[in-house]
Parts: C-alpha cells; sequence; structure tokens
C-alpha cells in the first residue's frame, strides 16, 4: 500500500537509457588532449566518482553520446560487487564505456529521488536481477529496467530528498570520526610501544637481574654497548646490545625450487605476513619434496620466530611473530630468501624482541637503511644483525609485553565495535 498521492510504475516509465563504449585506445585522435569525461566502472565506488577520469576529444565523440549534468551512472556489469551496487549523479556532462548505463529521467528534477529509490533497493536489484552463467559479474538489464518505482508528488519528493541528505550527512560525518578514531588508535598503540621499549611502561624492579648479567650468561661473548648516550635512555638494570648478540638463528631464507603437483611442505613467502596482521598459509606455495634435505632443521620456524620481510617496496620491514599453530596438518614450513628470521635465545622473551622491532623508531631505522632501487628495496641481513636493542631484566620483558597485551586487548576491542 502506498500513502494517498503516490503512484506504482516501472522505472523505464520516467526514464530514458543509454549507455556507451570505449573508442580504439592506439587511436590518438579518440584520446590526445581530450577534454570530454569518460567515466568507466573502475571510476565508480559505490556512489560517488573518482577525480582520475579520462578524458576523450571531439573525434571521439563523434561515436560516443555525452550525458547531461543530473544523469543517474549505475555500474551493471563488469566490476560490481554483490554487496553493493555502484551508482551516482553526473555533476558535469560525461561519456560512459560499456560497463555502465546512463538513466535519465524525463523530468530532471527526479535524479536525486531516483537515486534514493534505487540504492534503497540496492540488496533486492543485487540478488534477483543478478544475471547468473556468464562470464563477467552483471545485472540483467531488461529486468532493471522494470525495477517498480514508488512515485511520491514532487512537493513530497523533495522533503525526502532533504531529510536522506540529512541523515547521509551525519553517517558520513559519523564515518569519518570512526576513521578518526581509528587513527588515534593506531597512534596510541604506537605511543605504547614506543613507551615500552624505553623502560617507561611497566615500574622497574630493584631486584630483577640487570639485563647486562643476564646477557653475560647467556652470551659471554655479547658486546655491550657502552656510550652515555644511548645509556640516558634507559632505565639503570636495563642494557644496550646488538640483536644478533641474543640469537640463535638470524638469517634469511633460502630460494627454494618448487612443486607444483605435491602440496606437502609449504614455504612462507613475503604474501604470508599479513597486511592486517597475523600470518597465514593460505598463499603460500610448496617445496619440491627432493630438496627437502637442502633445508637445514634450524631453518624449520618455530613458536616465536619473528619474521620480517626483506624485499619490495610497500612490504619490506613487515613484522610478525610466528606460531606454528599456523601449520594445521603441515610438517614444517621454511621461509623463502625474501623474509628474514629473528629466532633469540631461550633466555630472552620474543615477544618483547617483536615489540622492539614492531616500534615505529626501529621500523624507521629499517626503513632507513633500505639498500637497492626504488621498485626493489632490500633490507639486509647485516642491518637487522647491527640494530642496537635496548634489553630490560627478563622478568621486565614479560612483564612489559603483559602490560602491551592487556592494553591493545582494550584497544583492539573498540576497534572492533567501531567496524559494525
Amino acid at each position: 500500500m502506498l500513502p494517498n498521492g503516490w503512484e506504482w510504475c516501472k522505472l523505464e516509465d520516467i526514464v530514458s537509457f543509454g549507455g556507451g563504449k570505449t573508442p580504439a585506445m592506439d587511436n590518438k585522435e579518440y584520446w590526445h588532449n581530450g577534454n570530454h569525461l569518460w567515466v568507466t566502472s573502475k571510476d565508480m565506488k559505490c556512489s560517488h566518482i573518482t577525480n582520475s577520469l579520462m578524458k576523450i576529444t571531439d573525434k571521439a565523440l563523434e561515436i560516443m553520446t555525452i550525458y547531461e549534468r543530473g544523469t543517474l551512472l549505475v555500474v551493471t556489469r563488469s566490476g560490481i560487487l554483490r554487496h553493493t551496487l555502484p551508482i551516482s549523479i553526473l555533476e558535469t556532462p560525461a561519456t560512459v564505456n560499456q560497463d555502465l548505463k546512463a538513466i535519465s529521467p524525463h523530468i530532471k528534477d527526479l535524479s536525486e529521488y531516483l537515486y534514493i529509490v534505487i540504492k534503497a533497493n540496492e540488496h533486492f536489484i543485487l540478488k534477483e536481477y543478478h544475471k547468473d552463467g556468464t562470464t563477467v559479474d552483471s545485472i540483467d538489464f531488461d529486468k532493471f529496467k522494470c525495477l517498480p518505482i514508488p512515485l511520491a508528488p514532487i512537493t513530497e519528493q523533495r522533503r525526502i530528498i532533504a531529510e536522506t541528505k540529512h541523515w547521509f550527512t551525519l553517517i558520513e560525518q559519523i564515518n569519518q570520526d570512526k576513521s578518526d578514531l581509528q587513527t588515534i588508535i593506531n597512534q596510541i598503540k604506537n605511543k605504547i610501544l614506543s613507551l615500552a621499549i624505553h623502560g617507561k611502561l611497566v615500574p622497574q624492579a630493584p631486584n630483577d637481574e640487570p639485563a647486562s648479567e643476564l646477557l653475560k650468561r647467556i652470551n659471554p661473548k655479547a658486546e655491550i654497548t657502552c656510550d652515555n648516550a644511548q645509556y640516558r635512555k634507559i632505565p639503570k638494570n636495563w642494557c644496550a646490545c646488538k640483536l644478533v648478540d641474543i640469537c640463535s638463528f638470524l638469517s634469511r631464507g633460502k630460494s627454494p625450487k618448487y612443486s607444483e603437483e605435491d602440496k606437502t611442505y609449504p614455504v612462507f613467502a613475503q604474501k604470508c605476513n599479513l597486511k592486517d596482521g597475523g600470518v597465514s598459509l593460505e598463499q603460500a606455495k610448496f617445496l619440491d619434496p627432493s630438496t627437502i634435505n637442502k633445508w637445514n632443521e634450524v631453518y624449520k620456524l618455530q613458536t616465536g620466530d619473528i619474521l620480517v620481510n626483506s624485499t619490495g617496496t610497500g612490504t619490506v620491514g613487515r613484522t610478525r611473530l610466528f606460531n606454528t599453530n599456523c601449520l594445521g596438518n603441515y610438517p614444517f614450513v621454511v621461509p623463502d630468501s625474501h623474509v628474514s628470521v629473528v629466532r633469540v635465545l631461550k633466555s630472552i622473551c620474543p615477544q618483547y624482541v617483536y615489540t622492539y622491532i614492531s616500534s615505529d623508531s626501529i621500523q624507521r631505522y629499517m626503513e632507513e637503511n633500505l639498500a637497492g632501487s626504488t621498485n626493489q628495496k632490500e633490507l639486509y641481513i647485516g642491518v637487522l644483525e647491527n640494530m642496537h636493542i635496548f634489553l630490560p631484566p627478563l622478568a621486565e620483558q614479560y612483564r612489559i609485553v603483559a602490560k602491551i597485551e592487556k592494553l591493545f586487548s582494550s584497544l583492539n576491542n573498540i576497534q572492533k565495535a567501531l567496524e559494525v
């Protein structure tokens, strides 16, 4: 039932439809010094059009249609996702490619109202009008043209548009506030790590065995750094040393020979260090079984190993803590040559060292000491070996880790709530 004064109609009854195409990309007459916007499915971002649009020339316009301001554009194929329907209203005249349909209302004032109605029916359209059996995700456009439209009187349309804009503005503000809060949370996490590695996160216990004594006991050959500048930054019972002095294994992995058929022995690569945190072997490739004897036991990853991506702009320096829980039914996993393994001595807390390497100051240290070209940055193992580390007493290492876990748990709960 519709309110008095409303009427049902089909979308095709109140609009005209248009399409587009892609002018030959190798024809400079169509593209050189173009001045007419050309919108593609890649330019459509849910409810807006990006600013990085290509432009076609007057010559190309001879075989194209230009749509006026106020025309609705909707992605109907090649790039639509089942959970969103990219649609927007043109702010300036433009042409489109073959993945978009242009919807031109017979009455221009209908544009914003139709946008609201179509967005309100987004899930219905994607579910009921989805075109099966095609090579690309697409909407059955013949069905879409018949979309039922509850047509309100023009004055009520204006009220609906005004009220919807009001709520959209609030939603956008909330989303921006959530994004700002996410940024603040990440800044707080970085600050917590900074406090932790400088001895300012938990109180010191005078009866703890000094870190210098611990280091002499576990590695008599370790060189304890004694310059005053270093010691002014850390508490009395701490010491400074090189990362290599507290490691039982510090090395990059090897270049493996892969198997296309055998899926028994996974190889840990950079993409296994997930961008959003944690590790996963879902994208791992697998060793050729005939090469297993070339991998010493020391290369098999262990719980507590700190893994550092060591090659490639954008991923180099990414640090994760390994746990054999991710192995599942795999017998073991070995690292490839693009990943460095930091395995600390038994009397050192690996979670603390992971915290240290993950901190902003150490991430900057690694970034500033990369080698190689712009597109293929390298973190050489010597940079890790010579990295200075501020080492607390063992008991304090564990207190620091426990405090970080408690604080991060609260912050993670807030972040999860923001994602709802």
